[in-house]
């Protein structure tokens, strides 16, 4: 497990832009269908927009019809963490990043096979970084 990453109030709103602070920082969320990744198909790993920790990878990404990226599995368990979250009068299981503890969204058990979950996760919480395509298609 990495360090713990701290940063003032004042710091972290520095280091993001303005939706970037009211998600990561305070658990807001993006409106469906208007997120830079809720569409998105590169090849490539999310990571924390906070502290740059790879999150989720292209190829566990989903169409969940939700508007926000949706991915069946974590990239690596151990670099997110589970809370209960019973605000809006629901009781949901919220996703934060383990590292700098950026809120990321929330996950159900709603996701296609073969975990059957769904990490719901907004575009504001994300960084992408692209991965060399492995299979280069030659030209005809």
């Amino acid at each position: 497990m990495t360090n713990k990453v701290v940063k003032t109030d004042a710091e972290w709103r520095a280091a993001l832009d303005p939706m970037e602070y009211e998600v990561t920082r305070h658990a807001a969320t993006e409106r469906a269908f208007t997120g830079r990744f809720w569409d998105h198909h590169q090849h490539g790993i999310y990571t924390c927009v906070c502290c740059n920790t790879p999150l989720f990878a292209s190829d566990a990404k989903f169409d969940s019809g939700c508007g926000w990226p949706s991915y069946f599995t974590a990239l690596n368990p151990d670099n997110v963490r589970e809370l209960v979250d019973n605000t809006h009068g629901m009781k949901r299981t919220e996703i934060i990043c383990n590292v700098c503890d950026a809120h990321l969204g929330h996950v159900f058990p709603d996701g296609p096979k073969p975990t059957g979950l769904r990490y719901c996760i907004n575009s504001a919480s994300l960084r992408f970084s692209p991965t060399p395509d492995t299979n280069p298609k030659t030209p005809t």
